[in-house]
């Protein structure tokens, strides 16, 4: 096989990979959209039905560390592709589910199923990447995060929308099928991670190294994504206006986010997964300090094309984040990469959890302007943070979980 052929099934590969992520990220997502009519059929209110939301990411907080620990002998093929199919399974049976207790207990099993294949898809991507590309790769398949978010959700609110809420899960459904049929006909056979015992894998993620790169994660998830959670009342106080103008600045921020995942994974080759880390978050509070000041500043009369601008360079900045993040922890876990990447996962949605506590304070203190000036701290702590754990454990200049090349930097965890 010559190395143009090599080239075009990595490819495929990858895209495949990226799927996975875009049909996990659109079912984590997509019953946002559909919550009122989810709540008007089963006869409760809204804020009950968005505890389907609320449990799904518990559990996967929860779960994602000890299923990653329990499949990292697995062999990688058979765990995200037999993952894919259970996948697919639980959200076709959401579609015909009779009781909001059996949607309570779907959206556990889906949890738990996304929680132990996506650590396990980004591990793979790295070690299909040719020497030199893992950022670019990892980069791919984080993409199918970012466009689940500005074209898998919309999409599954519209089908919502037009059929009912059932035919979103019916569609993603149909769309995992699709995934797991492309998976199982083009990815490789990889082995699953060495026999190192589970007491050897839990000291490798005890390391100060690894743990202080999560304790990064949560607090800068905290301030990062509280400004996406909370952007209506941003942009409103802002602009002084809301409606569909909400719409725009939301898909500015996911077509940069989407941006940011390419070049945030060529900027990972580039420069080493360590300065794109600290890049890309840098141009996110950036940003967000930008949207502080502006409201601080204009009280409801800054220009809109301003508004979208910082929109998208937060959006950018943010996105361009999550290749570094991940490339770092799988150099820095070592053998126990997957697990590594699984545990800064759960800091992820621990984060979420966070920032959406302190920004409803915020916002319901001293509204979206409050929102904007506590993101905008949390950033400054966030970073301070992130320097000192590039400066005391730079990642590894040594070879990652499954042989990949780990970039620049040298051992200090």
């Amino acid at each position: 096989m010559d190395s143009t052929d090599a080239r075009a099934r990595t490819r495929a590969r990858l895209i495949c990979l990226l799927m996975a992520t875009f049909v996990i990220g659109t079912d984590d997502f997509v019953i946002a959209g559909v919550l009122p009519a989810i709540a008007a059929e089963q006869g409760v209110g809204e804020a009950a039905a968005g505890q389907l939301v609320t449990v799904f990411s518990i559990t996967y907080a929860l779960a994602a560390p000890p299923l990653a620990v329990i499949t990292a002998p697995w062999p990688r093929r058979r765990l995200v592709v037999g993952g894919l199919a259970v996948f697919g399974g639980i959200n076709a049976v959401t579609a015909l589910a009779a009781g909001f207790a059996m949607l309570m207990v779907l959206r556990v099993a889906a949890a738990l199923t996304a929680a132990a294949i996506t650590p396990a898809v980004f591990a793979m991507a790295a070690r299909l990447a040719a020497p030199g590309r893992v950022g670019r790769a990892i980069g791919v398949v984080a993409a199918g995060l970012t466009v689940s978010l500005f074209a898998g959700v919309p999409l599954g609110s519209l089908l919502g929308s037009a059929f009912g809420w059932r035919s979103a899960f019916a569609a993603v459904a149909l769309a995992t099928g699709a995934v797991f049929a492309a998976s199982a006909l083009l990815l490789p056979s990889l082995p699953g991670a060495a026999e190192t015992g589970l007491a050897a894998r839990l000291r490798i993620l005890s390391r100060p190294a690894v743990l202080l790169g999560v304790l990064s994660t949560v607090i800068g998830a905290a301030g990062g994504l509280m400004t996406y959670t909370y952007i209506a009342p941003i942009t409103r106080d802002l602009t002084g206006r809301e409606g569909a103008l909400l719409a725009v600045f939301i898909a500015v921020a996911g077509l940069a986010g989407a941006a940011g995942t390419v070049v945030g994974g060529r900027l990972t080759d580039r420069w080493g997964a360590d300065r794109a880390l600290l890049f890309s978050f840098s141009v996110q509070l950036a940003a967000t300090a930008g949207l502080a000041l502006s409201s601080v500043t204009s009280r409801g009369t800054t220009p809109v094309w301003l508004v979208a601008a910082l929109v998208a360079i937060w959006g950018f900045g943010g996105w361009a984040f999550n290749p570094p993040m991940n490339a770092r922890m799988l150099r820095l876990g070592g053998e126990a990469g997957t697990e590594a990447v699984a545990l800064n996962t759960s800091g992820l949605y621990v984060g979420v959890a966070l920032g959406g506590g302190l920004g409803g304070g915020a916002v319901a203190l001293y509204g979206g302007t409050g929102v904007a000036l506590t993101a905008t701290g949390i950033g400054l702590v966030t970073l301070g943070l992130m320097i000192v754990s590039v400066e005391r454990f730079p990642a590894a200049d040594l070879p990652a979980e499954g042989g990949v090349p780990a970039g620049r930097g040298r051992e200090n965890a």
